[in-house]
């Protein structure tokens, strides 16, 4: 369960960064709005890595890092559902965003279940 976290962890992480990136370019979007995906992703990934020698502090780390993009998600999805109609500025259509960021706050909270469950079973 732990290699497939730790992949899962890697995709999601460089899903937000490159999503947001391609999602952004062009867009004139203001920086603080692309790089919260950044502020998100690198933990991601950089939990990811050090799972691989697993510490308490190490898994409460990979464990806050999906909670963290749950977070982060949340706000952006339920935003775009209540208004669909808001300028979002992206490349995307705003149905699709729309659908992948759910799928990533579906994720996230899976991730973060599933590492809580990883995290408390084997301390």
């Amino acid at each position: 369960m732990l290699t497939f976290l730790r992949w899962w962890a890697v995709l999601q992480g460089a899903g937000l960064i490159i999503g947001e990136s391609i999602r952004s370019w062009g867009q004139g979007r203001h920086p603080l709005f692309v790089l919260d995906d950044f502020f998100i992703g690198i933990p991601l990934l950089l939990t990811a890595w050090l799972m691989g020698a697993p510490t308490p502090m190490r898994r409460a780390a990979f464990s806050a890092a999906f909670a963290a993009s749950a977070g982060m998600l949340y706000g952006s999805f339920f935003g775009k559902l209540l208004e669909p109609s808001a300028d979002h500025n992206s490349s995307f259509d705003v149905g699709f965003l729309t659908f992948l960021i759910g799928l990533a706050f579906v994720s996230a909270l899976v991730s973060l279940a599933l590492s809580l469950r990883l995290w408390l079973t084997d301390s």
